[in-house]
């Protein structure tokens, strides 16, 4: 155990020393890495930061019931009974008078909300599905239109649709990305193990004549992948989280021109570790294909 735990931190060693012996070649191999996974990773913060707006836009993800007019007390207690048994979501009852109030308080409504001869508006609940996928949002609103005394549900199914079909569309252009840019990443961390070798050529075939295995050679350019990796993960936390700095305020600031209070959303410590670990197996992958394919050679 002593002796595989000196090898490993040998091979670490080894592979601290070529990463910052050359900085200059270092520094420019995170900026392509870091690049490489800030592009999806954007995307995908993008995506969530917009699942969160839509989350959080009042009516995109109600459903309205609206009773008929004749429907008094019973009725209404009925309706609240039947949406505690469904657990389908939040709800809130609207009466017809508050319906009236905030109507009147409308521009241009107070007089001919005067002139009406009684309140023409119907008891209404406010319905906020627990599932706010369009199938079940759906289902749930013709769930409701069978009740009694419900006289119209109104969904605007039309609108979830598209904006689910353009998060699914998102999601779906973001992993194609995040696909391309981890095949970039191999291919770059293959050419510089590929590079290291062929320039360590001659002292991997003395250190094979000596009884160096295979294992023991190659030990320290997985380390150089996985440490490049890892650190070109970070610098692309580093740079996500600087374009959500700078984005933050004129987000807020047109949020609020809307009538809105959003925060743009940046990576967490648990996206940054991810962001970390994906960056460094993704360097170990193309340092083991590289050191696979290129110590063959040399043997």
């Amino acid at each position: 155990m002593t002796t595989w735990l000196v090898q490993h931190l040998t091979a670490m060693r080894d592979a601290l020393r070529r990463l910052f012996g050359a900085p200059l070649n270092t520094l420019l191999s995170l900026l392509v890495i870091g690049v490489a996974l800030t592009l999806p990773t954007a995307g995908w913060l993008a995506i969530e930061n917009l699942r969160a707006v839509a989350g959080d836009t009042p009516g995109v993800q109600q459903i309205s019931i609206f009773l008929t007019l004749e429907a008094g007390q019973p009725e209404v207690a009925e309706i609240e009974l039947r949406l505690q048994q469904a657990k389908s979501g939040s709800w809130r009852y609207v009466p017809r008078n508050e319906a009236l109030m905030r109507l009147r308080e409308s521009a241009g409504m107070t007089e001919i909300i005067g002139s009406l001869p009684k309140n023409p508006l119907p008891d209404a609940f406010v319905v906020t599905p627990a599932d706010a996928q369009p199938e079940s949002l759906e289902l749930l609103a013709k769930t409701f239109a069978s009740w009694p005394k419900v006289a119209h549900v109104q969904l605007d199914s039309a609108w979830v649709k598209r904006l689910d079909a353009l998060l699914r569309l998102g999601k779906l252009i973001v992993v194609l990305l995040a696909v391309l840019f981890a095949g970039a990443l191999v291919a770059i961390t293959f050419n510089t193990i590929r590079l290291q070798i062929l320039a360590q050529a001659a002292e991997i075939e003395v250190a094979k004549l000596i009884g160096a295995t295979n294992s023991y050679i190659q030990r320290p350019l997985h380390y150089f992948g996985m440490l490049q990796g890892a650190l070109g993960g970070l610098c692309a936390a580093l740079l996500v989280g600087t374009g959500s700095y700078f984005l933050t305020p004129p987000v807020a600031e047109l949020a609020q021109l809307y009538g809105g209070s959003f925060t743009l959303q940046g990576l967490s410590t648990t996206d940054i570790v991810a962001l970390t670990a994906i960056g460094g197996g993704l360097g170990w992958l193309g340092a083991k294909i590289s050191a696979l394919i290129h110590l063959r050679r040399i043997s």
